[in-house]
């Protein structure tokens, strides 16, 4: 098993694994739909994209939006469902960090929703603090956004 970086040959696996979470607990929104046409954009923006691989097989995803002046948003985890409770949020959140800490990153944040409790869970495990709870300007799934400065 092994996380590659922004290859463009598993960016159907990042939308699919995407799309599953979303429909499972939301609806596909505008930015999903602007997104999916298009997501090596988040490349091309100074981002990344993280897919952890097993053989050909894409067990999970996340990105890095950048935003400039050293601050990056965390988006885009998604696991797999057959293969959650084996601890890879953890190795993708950690692989981000690890990325952020090496290109001098200030700051990251992510958007989410409370009733994901697993994934509120994993954010504060990694020391993600709540910065504001309540409508989101882009995402009408979200309803908080939390920070943590890289170290």
């Amino acid at each position: 098993m092994k996380i590659i970086e922004n290859s463009r040959e598993y960016l159907s696996d990042f939308i699919r694994l995407n799309e599953e979470w979303i429909k499972q607990y939301f609806s596909i929104e505008e930015a999903d739909i602007n997104l999916a046409s298009n997501p090596f954009k988040i490349i091309e923006d100074g981002g990344y994209i993280f897919y952890l691989v097993s053989g050909n097989n894409v067990l999970g995803v996340c990105a890095l939006f950048n935003e400039g002046d050293g601050v990056f948003e965390l988006a885009r985890l998604a696991v797999s469902p057959a293969c959650h409770g084996n601890g890879y949020g953890n190795r993708l959140i950690e692989h981000c960090l690890s990325k952020l800490k090496e290109i001098n990153a200030q700051r990251v944040y992510l958007v989410s929703n409370t009733k994901l409790d697993a994934a509120i869970g994993l954010y504060k495990k990694y020391g993600f603090q709540t910065v504001s709870e309540g409508p989101h300007p882009v995402y009408s799934r979200a309803n908080i956004v939390m920070q943590r400065h890289v170290l």
